[in-house]
């Protein structure tokens, strides 16, 4: 029987990504998005994950034109920059309700569709930014260690119904967002260097890389995989390397 799944951000970046690699994989993919997408090869369905009843509406209407669903992704996500003093309360509140509470309003809309499948799992997107103290990224970091606490506890619940829970932990991926940033700065060809150099790879991360291990995560050959995550990182959580002479 053909998979299929739900792609939350799915309209850009890694969200578009990993559509098109489950795609790929022969899953029937469907992706929601504050911005609708004309992509012919996936269902569409339009909706604000701050919007409980927009999430809820969408979620329907994506499980009903599937005729089921296996496979989730929370993709969906905004970037937040600035030290502990940068942002206002309302900012923090708001990076938290699209990160992390939309990604709660996603995943019980569609737990009940997801708990009639028999090899269901649930990939959430974190990033290293829960795993490491990078500069300048406070809040973001804070949301997206929310997001791998979250993924351990909903994978622990989550067993009696058979629901696979993990995550990704993405480096610095070169997405459309990223490139913006660059755009922002004073020299950009020399910020792009720095955040490639603090990958041990040397590189930023792809987007297609992540959607992979996404992939992985969300099949049937990672049954016995849950309550865990998949860095992305070019070894940048666990490798030391020494500066080139």
């Amino acid at each position: 029987m053909t998979r299929r799944a739900l792609v939350t951000g799915g309209a850009s970046g890694i969200g578009l990504a990993t559509a098109r690699a489950l795609a790929a994989d022969g899953t029937t993919v469907a992706i929601l998005d504050r911005t609708l997408s004309d992509d012919a090869d996936f269902v569409v369905v339009q909706a604000d994950v701050t919007d409980d009843a927009s999430v809820r509406a969408a979620v329907a209407t994506a499980v009903e034109r599937l005729g089921g669903l296996d496979v989730l992704v929370n993709c969906a996500g905004i970037g937040a920059q600035g030290g502990i003093e940068a942002n206002s309360d309302e900012e923090w509140h708001s990076v938290f309700d699209v990160n992390v509470v939309g990604m709660v309003r996603v995943t019980r809309a569609a737990l009940p569709a997801l708990a009639k499948s028999t090899s269901a799992a649930i990939v959430n997107v974190s990033s290293i930014a829960a795993t490491q103290g990078l500069p300048e990224r406070v809040l973001y970091s804070a949301t997206k260690g929310a997001v791998l606490s979250m993924t351990f506890a909903m994978a622990t619940d989550l067993l009696a119904l058979g629901v696979r829970v993990n995550a990704v932990n993405p480096g610095t991926v070169d997405t459309p967002w990223v490139a913006g940033l660059l755009a922002k700065t004073s020299d950009p060809k020399a910020e792009r260097a720095a955040l490639q150099a603090r990958q041990p790879h040397g590189r930023m991360v792809s987007a297609d890389e992540v959607a992979q291990a996404i992939v992985y995560l969300a099949s049937a050959s990672s049954g016995s995989t849950t309550g865990t995550y998949l860095a992305v990182d070019g070894g940048m959580q666990r490798l030391r390397t020494r500066p080139l002479k």
